[in-house]
């Protein structure tokens, strides 16, 4: 399964709360995780497009870039 990393604006435990039920639509749940830690607010996607991820997190109100 290839993983593809996105920097984003998801920047604290409220903003992962806010954007789980759209990741987990799009990607499936275990499929994912951000790490809010990094500078970058990195997500890490396993098993989807990037679009898949972009428009998820476009719908949910936050912004992703492919690293």
């Amino acid at each position: 399964m290839e993983t593809i990393q996105f920097k984003t604006n998801i920047k604290c435990a409220a903003c992962v709360a806010t954007v789980t039920p759209f990741l987990n639509k799009a990607v499936g749940e275990a499929h994912w995780q951000v790490d809010t830690q990094n500078p970058d607010k990195l997500l890490t996607v396993e098993g989807a497009t990037v679009d898949q991820v972009k428009e998820a997190l476009k719908e949910a109100g936050y912004k992703a870039e492919p690293v």
